[in-house]
């Protein structure tokens, strides 16, 4: 009995799935557009013969990345570029936590920047030492 010379076609890992929906978001040949679906996550599943995670897995990294969003019961969807990281609600945790801690440090530097007018002021008023 004769072997067929091609192998069997093995499931795509989540690395290569998130690296085909990248290329679809960001390349040259963009297939996704800012606020596009993706496919819901077990219908791809299941075309492309995989378990469920490995699909969250692919997201997830995709997430991770800032190029799409999940939401909750809705789906995955392709985030606008134009917003900043982490105000979108579904949003990765990890952009959420950066862009509050940046709020805190831009809220922060502004009042330093406050104070350090306000003591520039004082040191301007007031009339050097004679001599």
């Amino acid at each position: 009995m004769e072997q067929s010379p091609e192998a069997p076609k093995q499931a795509p890992t989540a690395k290569e799935i998130a690296a085909e929906f990248r290329e679809k978001i960001t390349g040259s040949s963009r297939g996704y557009g800012p606020g596009d679906r993706l496919p819901a996550a077990r219908k791809l599943a299941k075309d492309l013969g995989v378990q469920l995670m490995t699909v969250q897995n692919a997201y997830g990294q995709l997430r991770d990345e800032g190029l799409v969003l999940t939401q909750q019961g809705r789906g995955t969807f392709v985030r606008d570029p134009s917003m900043p990281l982490g105000t979108e609600p579904g949003s990765s945790p990890a952009f959420t936590a950066l862009s509050a801690e940046l709020s805190s440090i831009h809220d922060a530097l502004r009042l330093l920047g406050e104070r350090l007018d306000r003591l520039e002021q004082l040191v301007g008023d007031e009339t050097p030492p004679s001599q």
